[in-house]
């Protein structure tokens, strides 16, 4: 390929806006020369910074596009997907770096693909979470529709593993506290993902995990009859194939655990649960997750703390799944508790993984009124509490329980409020408990997600009103219900 001369080279990056005068000035007094081969004049911008092999690429091609996008300058491209190019990019005024999601040309003319594409931008904006990537702004001009992003210095998950092959049990903990924290966020605000996978997770070089591409899976689905033929959509019909084969509707945030369970799989074997296959039709079948060769089998020395949290996110019968990821969050808390403190042994965890009291629960002496709204975190209470002697009443909406209350006060001895998954009216019933004379004396407990802790500065609490920080062990919530009651 013949290039063009390097006065005409300098020439275009100056026209482009790509270099300024004064360093086409300096580039040409390095060189001593006009006269000098484009190689050697490219090399040195490239060496000094004030090009990029990107770019340089671009030039040498004779294109005139794709090296803005609005004030932003395009550096590299980070990576390539179905529907979407992501670009490093920096300021031209500022300097701040970005990274820049900017969707194909082939869907830029098609009105509802990219409306849809920066509707969904819209709503990830919304999203302000440091385990989550931030979108800071939505673009759009002439026929380039782009979003602008946080940048994370570092690789994707998958290039992550597969550097290290497979990771420590700790190490990969950690990375799904933070997948998690995101994951919980974003569910409290009412998305779910639809697009959990290895390349949607960012691991910056401090280590800290970030979900990326929350919101675009709707961009996905519309796609969907156009990429028949291309099998690039596979998460989308993983998604699908799951949905049909457990009969659960297409937002449940179970799937959404389930893929999170796959991620923690494959970190910790090195291998993905899943049979990879470019076939569609074998994508759909159901097998495929009944299939899954069992974690303690692919990876015998596992600790029990995180194998049977594996196994709870990726349970194919959705009821068998945490039910929310505050609930998966919990156990792996419990778990890494465990782990740094060199046990591998769960002990008595609140989402019922752990050892199971088999010896028959004494006659109940105390009655304590649960307000939960998790189907399984009631029955888990439920058992953990009459095995210590509670006769236990559950209720699943906080305000019917105060309304309740205040009916019958001596209903129940003590009350046990989760916040964990019921949210803010659970620190509002608490609250209203306190405040109303006629159930001021009832002895109440208010359980308090980690990042529902700042809530306890706006909660009641009292010598026989207490907040429980969560994670916590049966053991532990027997014994502050206890002390509540006068029990033990």
């Amino acid at each position: 390929m013949a290039y063009p001369s390097a006065e005409k080279v300098g020439q275009r990056a100056f026209d482009l806006g790509l270099i300024s005068e004064r360093q086409l000035q300096e580039l040409w007094s390095a060189l001593g020369s006009r006269n000098v081969k484009t190689d050697e004049f490219l090399q040195l911008a490239v060496r000094r910074e004030y090009l990029t092999n990107y770019q340089v690429e671009k030039l040498v091609k004779g294109e005139r596009s794709g090296f803005f996008f609005g004030p932003y300058k395009v550096q590299y491209m980070v990576g390539a997907g179905t529907f979407a190019r992501v670009f490093r990019a920096h300021h031209k005024m500022t300097g701040e770096v970005v990274a820049i999601k900017a969707l194909r040309k082939r869907y830029s003319d098609d009105q509802k693909c990219f409306q849809q594409f920066l509707r969904e931008g819209r709503v990830g904006c919304a999203l302000r979470h440091p385990n989550i990537v931030q979108i800071y702004d939505v673009c759009s001009e002439r026929n380039s529709h782009f979003l602008v992003m946080e940048f994370v210095e570092g690789q994707n998950l998958r290039d992550f593993v597969k550097v290290r092959r497979k990771i420590e049990p700790l190490d990969a903990i950690r990375l799904m506290i933070d997948m998690t924290e995101g994951l919980r966020y974003a569910f409290e605000h009412g998305l779910t993902h639809r697009d959990l996978k290895m390349t949607n997770v960012l691991v910056s070089t401090k280590k800290q995990a970030k979900l990326v591409d929350f919101g675009l899976a709707t961009l996905d689905d519309l796609l969907g009859e156009k990429l028949q033929s291309e099998i690039t959509n596979a998460r989308a019909i993983d998604y699908a194939a799951l949905e049909r084969a457990t009969g659960v509707r297409k937002d449940d945030t179970r799937s959404d655990i389930y893929f999170l369970g796959c991620i923690f799989y494959h970190m910790l074997t090195g291998q993905a649960p899943l049979s990879e296959t470019q076939d569609r039709m074998a994508r759909l079948n159901k097998n495929r997750f009944l299939e899954v060769i069992p974690i303690r089998k692919a990876e015998p020395e596992l600790p029990d703390a995180v194998a049977l949290v594996v196994n709870k996110a990726m349970a194919f019968d959705p009821s068998r799944r945490y039910q929310s990821p505050s609930a998966m969050l919990a156990d792996l808390r419990l778990a890494q508790q465990r782990l740094e403190g060199g046990d591998s042994s769960v002990g008595e965890s609140l989402s019922g993984l752990g050892k199971q009291l088999t010896e028959a629960p004494p006659e109940p002496h105390h009655s304590v009124l649960v307000v939960e709204s998790d189907p399984q975190m009631q029955e888990v209470l439920r058992k953990g509490l009459r095995n210590a002697g509670y006769k236990v009443l559950l209720i699943a909406d906080p305000a019917r329980a105060v309304a309740r209350l205040r009916e019958a006060p001596t209903m129940a001895d003590c009350v046990l409020i989760n916040a964990q998954s019921v949210g803010e009216p659970a620190l509002a019933a608490f609250n209203a408990l306190a405040r109303d004379s006629v159930t001021s004396g009832i002895p109440a407990a208010l359980m308090l997600d980690e990042p529902q802790r700042p809530w306890s500065k706006r909660a009641d609490a009292g010598p026989r009103r207490v907040v429980l920080p969560m994670p916590i062990t049966m053991r532990q919530l027997r014994d502050a219900l206890g002390e509540l009651v006068g029990a033990g």
